[in-house]
């Protein structure tokens, strides 16, 4: 799949969208986990964000480590675009494919 489908408005649109709402679960993640640790109470009306938030960190996670494996094995800073990759999603994901692709 190319990024030529994406607009580049679009697609910058949605890795500054991507990298907000990521920064935002991993600070709610936090939050819980100093809220467990101080023993303070959560409202329940919270628990669907935090299992949203969780998918999709654990989602954005798998990315990553693909997108590093994929970089590792083309010679590349792995760590770089795993982070990446990381925060902003699929969209670096196709990036990373995209880019590699024309090299080769």
């Amino acid at each position: 799949m190319k990024l030529q489908f994406f607009n580049k408005k679009i697609s910058d649109s949605i890795k500054v969208i991507s990298t907000v709402l990521i920064t935002g679960a991993i600070a709610l993640e936090i939050w819980h986990i100093y809220a467990v640790l101080t023993h303070t109470e959560i409202p329940n009306s919270l628990n669907p964000i935090f299992a949203i938030e969780r998918f999709a960190v654990v989602a954005h996670f798998v990315e990553g480590v693909i997108a590093a494996f994929y970089a590792a094995s083309k010679n590349k800073t792995p760590l770089e675009y795993g982070i990446y990759t990381f925060f902003v999603g699929t969209v670096g994901l196709l990036e990373l494919f995209d880019k590699f692709e024309k090299v080769d």
